[in-house]
């Protein structure tokens, strides 16, 4: 399965009719957060293939005029707190960072995204009883806490991703939210789990 996933960035190339051209192939989308959601129904558009999202801590309403607003991206699938089954893949979502601004949305203290993970734990467990696994891919906006991230408190990761890898394996961890100016590594590996900064976007053979 090929697999394109975005994040944080518009990128021209994807943006334009050039898009099946080049991805034409690719059989699912995944979005990390903070795109306009304009982009994300444009390339599901194009592409025509399953796609699931979660937001950013930047996502807001889009303005598309005379009082309508975008307030999601059609043709996606919130997958925040869900798992979903997409061919032989299993997926789960959580949004948004690391809570820098007091009452901003799609932002969580270290606690409440712990509470988060708890109640994705029966979802995970239901997947080892049918289908003998947890998870294959875990789609996130913030990194994993040391793996990434920055020191500075909006750019930093959440520690229980580093638990949940620990405890269900994923094969992948995607996220976003870092920005990468310059050579950084983008792939690291963290047990049996490969993390995996999408930004503006990558594509991966699975």
């Amino acid at each position: 399965m090929r697999i394109l996933a975005l994040s944080d960035q518009v990128v021209d190339s994807i943006y334009s009719a050039d898009v099946r051209e080049r991805f034409g192939d690719v059989d699912l989308l995944l979005s990390c957060g903070d795109l306009p959601y304009s982009y994300l129904e444009y390339v599901v558009t194009m592409l025509n293939v399953p796609a699931f999202y979660v937001h950013g801590n930047h996502d807001l309403p889009e303005d598309l005029g005379q009082g309508v607003w975008l307030k999601e991206p059609r043709g996606w699938v919130n997958l925040d707190g869900r798992t979903a089954r997409v061919g032989p893949l299993l997926l789960a979502g959580l949004e948004g960072a690391l809570r820098y601004r007091p009452n901003a949305p799609f932002q969580y203290s270290e606690g409440e995204m712990r509470w988060k993970v708890v109640r994705l734990l029966p979802a995970l467990l239901l997947n080892r009883m049918r289908y003998g696994r947890y998870l294959d891919i875990l789609v996130t906006h913030a990194p994993p806490l040391g793996i990434h991230n920055d020191v500075d408190l909006p750019h930093r990761g959440f520690a229980v991703f580093r638990w949940l890898m620990e405890r269900f394996r994923p094969r992948y961890l995607l996220h976003g939210h870092k920005h990468v100016y310059k050579p950084q590594t983008t792939r690291t590996r963290y047990g049996e789990t490969m993390v995996v900064n999408v930004y503006p976007f990558a594509v991966l053979e699975l």
